[in-house]
């Protein structure tokens, strides 16, 4: 039987327009402290950031997800924040921001395999009901 472990997680949220305040999840990071694992999932619905903000820039907007995902790893082209401890990292990425990609609050609790609670997490935070990823 998996060993039940703590984690954390916060939502990443786009707000392509800062001053109206809407926002459209596009991913979670989880970390998980006994596993020093930490991972970003990252899904941009294209056709919700258009209707919410059809002048929006997908480009410039799937960059700086792009970027959060190479932190989250740890990947050299992260940068040096990316060469940072897991725990740094995931400190560094749900730190607050004005920016049009901000991070929600960070929420606690247990799970058994956290690449399976990200999966769940994915389907159920960031995904449109009933859509496949």
């Amino acid at each position: 039987m998996p060993e039940t472990r703590s984690f954390e997680y916060a939502i990443v949220r786009v707000i392509p327009r800062v001053e109206r305040g809407e926002s459209l999840n596009a991913g979670v990071i989880v970390w998980c402290r006994s596993l020093d694992w930490l991972r970003a999932g990252i899904e941009l619905d294209r056709a919700r950031l258009a209707a919410l903000s059809p002048g929006a820039d997908v480009a410039l907007i799937e960059s700086h997800l792009s970027a959060l995902s190479r932190v989250a790893d740890g990947a050299p082209e992260g940068g040096p924040i990316a060469l940072l401890s897991a725990a740094e990292r995931f400190r560094w990425l749900v730190s607050p921001r004005s920016t049009m990609i901000q991070v929600g609050d960070v929420h606690e609790g247990l799970c058994d395999d956290p690449e399976s609670f990200l999966a769940h997490l994915m389907s159920t935070l960031v995904r449109v009901p009933g859509a496949t990823p």
